[in-house]
């Protein structure tokens, strides 16, 4: 099974062999600015709707999308 980056119901970032390699894959091609680690607070330190899911490898191409936090 492999991982990608979906934002809601859409995928957004390629596949990956782990959900870490998903993330990592989102850092280096832009569409996060940080790898998300749990915090005390339990905080969301991603825009909301932003997650990782297993995905079939051959499941389609991802969509490149812009994703706003809602801070401005």
């Amino acid at each position: 099974m492999a991982y990608a980056l979906f934002y809601d119901d859409q995928r957004i970032g390629a596949a990956a062999s782990t959900e870490l390699d998903a993330w990592r894959r989102a850092l280096r091609s832009g569409l996060i600015t940080d790898i998300p680690v749990a915090d005390e607070r339990g905080g969301h330190a991603l825009p909301r709707g932003l997650h990782v899911e297993q995905v079939a490898e051959d499941s389609g191409t991802p969509v490149r999308m812009e994703v706003s936090d809602g801070t401005s």
